[in-house]
């Protein structure tokens, strides 16, 4: 009975709270209310033909009431998690509370196994990706930096601490014991733990727990200190897609110090407050001191900004360091990149349906060079003072412009969700948009397995933009709409010089290739590229409606399909090309000849494409019957759009089998 008596007295104040901070009728608007700036309910796109976007305010403005047809479908569905800051800004864009499993549009809730996710629609928003744990647990994080250091080497990947998993680990950690002598520091860590539980820094092979899983680390014993306190940096990122990867980076943050004064002797070890840096350990030292002003340095917690700015007194180049922190969270979330794909393609109906945000802990060593110590799935978004109200609350309010909400149409939701919606709604919403990309076209496909054969050649996709195909222009607009609500967040991939990165993709991705040429043609003169995507979304391409054939690449002068027809009587051979293991497509092109036009064959030693995945593409390939085909065959492609003269490059095809037919027949 007290069980039952306490669940209601729960489900009272949770219902009281819906209505207290979602159900604010126009009557109660206050004078205080009255004072605040306006702003529209919906943020127009840049382009014609897209859909507005839902805005979400800051505390000093009054968003606009939508029409209640719309405004009704703003629902959103709580979790026993979801911070009050995110409760605070989504009531100020008018959302209301929902306890229902099918109608909500949005969701910061708890991080779920990847098969939960089948059950998101296309129109709702889950604020976390199917596998990110492959970052966010520190037992995988470090498997997959140590997995991206071992393929590309320390240079590029010498920013995290030496680490082990145990029990696996238990040798290979023995050994490094022995051989580091008997003064070093290693620091344990519960793989999957949080706000410092289970931490420990020891120093004698005794004092390692044997008896369950754990990650251990070499100790950073040099830290930089400010005032002869230790501290490290919460560094938020904010992930809108993993495929084309769009990757933020907030421009303020928190710096955390521990809360006594760092010593370096054996015997301090056991000390958490001045060893570790969470805040859950250290405001429970009653010698911590709070700070509720954001641009000050003073207490155990400073805006990251304070921080830049007390370092450049000193003559720091600050510049530097944060560039080093871009480069590895850009890293760092490639490192996830395969898995999340994979089981972003496997479990979630719509790219639109996930958005994640991270929390970096980063330390500055004696020589200020970063270390990424863990990524946080799940950031702590509590608010306890002025001074994390001011950041945290700007943040999230970009973090949920940057999402994208979009008012859904009638027909996207379930007939009991919608009601009466009349045809307004999907005016409102855009019209014919879709969340879900449209099946590609065999012209699109055909453009984005030529550039995935040609591993990291820039001259080579310096051409992608040639002839933009309908997908291309939605993907660019998309992109573009989303930079232009980024608040203060910092989009760090694409950029300019994210092409260096593409080669530390375990799967190259040419929506990855498209943006950072993108980037590279346009970053500065964004207006000249934002103007001709305005002028290809008004005539519809980016919907398919191709009035005429500038955008299909079979049609284009010069380009790369018109190289592939024949048009001689041949034998017809069927060429099995399959997916390599990167799960992309190998070589499908090659000019194969016309009647004026030999076929380029040659002879050739290499093997053939390894460990072909179920995905396959069939293509006809028709041959002259004189032909002796050669196993494995090798097609020589022509690219005359590249700058300089025509290249000829070779690319190879996994297998064929011979399928002649009775009497020869027309390619």
């Amino acid at each position: 009975m007290f069980i039952s008596n306490a669940v209601s007295l729960k489900t009272l104040i949770l219902t009281f709270w819906c209505v207290l901070s979602f159900s604010v009728d126009d009557s109660m608007c206050t004078e205080a209310e009255d004072d605040r700036v306006e702003r529209p309910a919906l943020v127009p796109s840049l382009f014609p033909l897209r859909p507005p976007t839902l805005y979400f305010s800051t505390a000093n403005e009054r968003v606009q009431l939508l029409p209640w047809e719309q405004r009704k479908l703003l629902k959103w569905k709580m979790s026993s998690v979801t911070p009050n800051v995110v409760k605070q800004t989504i009531a100020r864009s008018h959302f209301r509370a929902t306890k229902k499993s099918d109608d909500w549009l949005g969701c910061w809730g708890h991080h779920m196994k990847s098969p939960g996710f089948k059950a998101i629609h296309e129109y709702q928003k889950l604020n976390h990706f199917p596998g990110s744990f492959q970052i966010g647990r520190k037992d995988r994080l470090w498997r997959n930096l140590s997995k991206m250091q071992a393929r590309f080497g320390k240079r590029e990947f010498s920013f995290f601490p030496r680490s082990f998993v145990l029990p696996q680990d238990l040798k290979l950690l023995k050994k490094a014991w022995e051989d580091g002598g008997g003064r070093q520091k290693w620091i344990i860590k519960p793989p999957a733990s949080a706000r410092g539980i289970g931490i420990q820094v020891i120093h004698k092979w005794s004092q390692m727990p044997r008896k369950r899983p754990l990650l251990v680390q070499k100790y950073l014993h040099k830290p930089y200190l400010i005032s002869g306190n230790k501290f490290d940096l919460r560094i938020y990122v904010y992930v809108t897609s993993y495929d084309p990867l769009r990757v933020y980076i907030f421009s303020d943050g928190l710096v955390r110090f521990a809360s006594c004064k760092y010593s370096s002797s054996m015997k301090s070890l056991s000390n958490k407050f001045m060893h570790l840096t969470n805040y859950s350990v250290n405001k429970k030292n009653s010698e911590y001191q709070t700070n509720s002003d954001h641009k000050a340095c003073q207490g155990h917690k400073w805006a990251l900004k304070a921080l830049w700015q007390y370092l450049s007194a000193k003559g720091i180049n600050t510049t530097q360091i944060w560039e080093m922190i871009k480069d590895m969270v850009i890293k760092t979330i490639i490192a996830s990149d395969p898995y999340v794909n994979m089981l972003v393609k496997a479990n979630v109906r719509s790219p639109y349906s996930c958005h994640e945000l991270f929390g970096f802990d980063i330390m500055l060593d004696e020589n200020l060079k970063p270390w990424v110590l863990e990524v946080n799935i799940s950031p702590s978004l509590h608010s306890n003072t002025a001074l994390d109200v001011s950041i945290k609350g700007q943040m999230i309010r970009d973090v949920l412009n940057l999402a994208g909400f979009v008012v859904p149409r009638r027909e996207e939701m379930r007939p009991a969700a919608c009601g009466s919606t009349s045809s307004s709604t999907s005016s409102l919403c855009g019209g014919v948009w879709e969340r879900s990309r449209p099946e590609l076209s065999a012209d699109e496909k055909v453009k984005r397995a030529f550039y995935l054969s040609q591993r990291f050649a820039d001259q080579l996709f310096s051409s992608v933009l040639d002839v933009l195909t309908p997908d291309d222009v939605n993907v660019l607009a998309e992109a573009e709409d989303e930079l232009s609500r980024r608040g203060e967040f910092e989009r760090v991939f694409p950029s300019p010089a994210s092409s260096r990165y593409l080669r530390f993709f375990e799967h190259p991705r040419y929506l990855n290739i498209l943006l950072s040429q993108w980037e590279q043609k346009h970053w500065q003169n964004r207006s000249q590229g934002v103007s001709l995507l305005r002028n290809l979304c008004q005539k519809g391409v980016h919907l398919g409606h191709l009035s005429d054939t500038a955008h299909r690449v079979s049609s284009a002068a010069g380009s790369i399909s018109s190289l592939v027809s024949c048009t001689i009587n041949m034998f017809k051979f069927v060429t099995l090309l399959s997916l390599c293991n990167s799960g992309h497509l190998q070589p499908i092109l090659g000019a194969l000849g016309t009647t004026q036009t030999a076929i380029p064959l040659r002879q050739t030693g290499e093997e053939g494409i390894q460990n072909p995945t179920h995905a396959q593409l069939f293509i006809s390939v028709s041959f002259p019957a004189s032909v002796k085909l050669p196993s494995p065959l090798s097609v020589a492609c022509w690219c005359p759009r590249v700058p300089g003269p025509p290249r000829r490059t070779t690319s190879r095809i996994a297998r064929f089998t011979r399928s002649p037919p009775a009497s020869p027949t027309s390619a």
